[in-house]
């Protein structure tokens, strides 16, 4: 066939390096930016793949979020601005794993395996960030698009975030928003002012926010979205990417994990900030109050303060929907509680990775997932919207009611709803390590030292190192506890490197 002469003849453009072993995970791929460049033209390739079989446009995404600057990544956006299925995860590794000599072997398996239409047309859609190796990397995957005689849309310059919403608006004939960039703009910020304007008591020292934008994608379209809400949000944006390096002391992931506010914010006490990473698909909050303390607000309080948000407007509502809190293992043991005991939400608890928080989001009438690197959403049911919707257009609806239903329906506008390290394997939504021997019984004995004290380790889906998760009574024994089990896991897992080190 005449296009699979095409995939031989651009690919010998976009080679593999020999040997080089890359696998698909929760982040899509991700590497140095010098060892991408046949995986994303065979990106290229399956996104075309899988427009063909779904008869829908696909997104690819080239980014690599809160990782250093010399990384980059791609993932694929499925047709209601979701992740890909995981079949088609194993088949982005398959493909992207395949020698040079046998591309065409595994693309042809695919089709085979997948009945896909050749003939059909394919359309996808192609972001990046603000990484300089980003301008050559979406360009081979357009290049994988054009080889299957696909049609492409290079939307260039986008958040994450954007580019699931311009697909999930182009499959759904313009009925989620307009596919554009300003048309996004517009459908958020108009619900925003709606939703401030019915909120209560709001000062004007609580209309201004300061926000790090990591030096990435974040802080250029925050530029670009100011007109649009500046009568109800006074905008200072740090961090811009007009001197400092992306993610480098700066973004939701510095700022979560060394617990204080990134390089470059000037802050005052009271002053409400917050960073976003390096994509735009995080945000963590914080303050420092009158003493100089610095406090965040990672996503369990988010999705805590939202849950009770939404809550009391049900309330209001006199809706009876199911609302639920979906968490994983590593989420903060006191938001579990007080959410459960308190507020008598219903709260999930399932595996780390947006893929599995949204889709058990999915199985209530409103579903809030965070995970505490800021990274989720809230989902709300069609069954949720259209009661949502009818109580806004009732005249016989009282005013109380009717404001609280407006509030819910400016809320699911604001909301943008769509959403390996190996040697170490889990089970129990992650809460439990089932290999190596001997790793999850030296865990075990180590919390009980301490009080109030919970422990995992998971294997990172972005990165090639392992996620320790330590909680306990005090801060002091939470570090403590951290460092020995990550000592276990360097002793029994096969630590690279040095020892892991004291934090204090």
């Amino acid at each position: 066939m005449a296009q699979f002469q095409e995939v031989s003849k651009l690919s010998s453009q976009h080679p593999k390096p020999p040997g080089l072993v890359l696998q698909y995970g929760t982040a899509g791929f991700r590497s140095n930016a010098k060892h991408l460049d046949h995986a994303m033209f065979r990106t290229g390739l399956l996104a075309t793949l899988r427009s063909k079989k779904t008869k829908a446009t696909i997104g690819v995404m080239v980014t690599a979020s809160h990782n250093p600057e010399e990384d980059n990544g791609v993932k694929l956006i499925d047709p209601m601005g979701n992740m890909v299925t995981a079949e088609w995860e194993g088949y982005a590794t398959q493909l992207v794993n395949a020698e040079q000599d046998d591309l065409l072997i595994v693309l042809k398996d695919i089709i085979e395996k997948e009945t896909v239409n050749m003939s059909q047309e394919a359309n996808v859609f192609v972001g990046k960030d603000t990484r300089s190796s980003s301008v050559s990397l979406s360009q081979a995957v357009l290049d994988g698009v054009l080889a299957l005689s696909g049609h492409s849309k290079d939307y260039g310059l986008v958040t994450t975030p954007q580019l699931h919403y311009m697909v999930c608006c182009q499959n759904t004939q313009g009925k989620y928003g307009e596919p554009t960039v300003e048309g996004y703009y517009r459908k958020l910020c108009q619900a925003f002012i709606q939703l401030i304007k019915n909120a209560s008591n709001c000062t004007d020292d609580q209309k201004h926010l300061s926000v790090d934008g990591a030096n990435g994608i974040g802080a250029l379209k925050l530029h670009e979205m100011e007109s649009h809400v500046k009568s109800e949000l006074q905008i200072s944006v740090f961090n811009d990417g007009s001197k400092g390096k992306l993610n480098y002391e700066c973004g939701a992931d510095f700022v979560k994990m060394q617990q204080k506010p990134p390089t470059g914010m000037e802050m005052s006490p009271g002053e409400r900030c917050c960073s976003y990473d390096g994509d735009a698909d995080r945000i963590v909050y914080y303050y420092t109050d009158s003493e100089g303390q610095f406090h965040l607000l990672d996503g369990d309080k988010i999705a805590t303060l939202i849950s009770t948000f939404l809550k009391e407007l049900l309330t209001q509502v006199g809706l009876d929907l199911k609302i639920a809190v979906v968490q994983t293992a590593y989420a903060n043991g006191s938001s579990t509680r007080y959410l459960e005991d308190t507020m008598k939400v219903i709260v999930r608890c399932t595996k780390t990775g947006v893929k599995h928080l949204h889709h058990a989001a999915q199985e209530f009438d409103i579903g809030v997932y965070f995970e505490a690197n800021g990274h989720g959403t809230v989902l709300f049911s069609e069954v949720a919207e259209e009661k949502i919707q009818l109580l806004t257009q009732d005249p016989n609806t009282n005013d109380e009611r009717k404001r609280a239903a407006q509030l819910l329906q400016n809320t699911i506008n604001v909301i943008n709803q769509v959403a390996d390290r190996r040697v170490i394997d889990t089970t129990d939504a992650e809460r439990r390590a089932v290999s190596p021997a001997g790793l999850q019984e030296a865990i075990d004995s180590l919390v009980k030292k301490y009080k109030l004290a919970r422990s995992f380790v998971r294997p990172s889906g972005t990165e090639d190192v392992v996620r320790v998760y330590a909680e306990a009574e005090t801060q002091e024994s939470a570090d403590a506890l951290a460092h020995e089990v990550s000592l276990a896991v360097y002793r029994l897992a096969g630590g690279v490197g040095d020892e892991p080190k004291p934090l204090h």
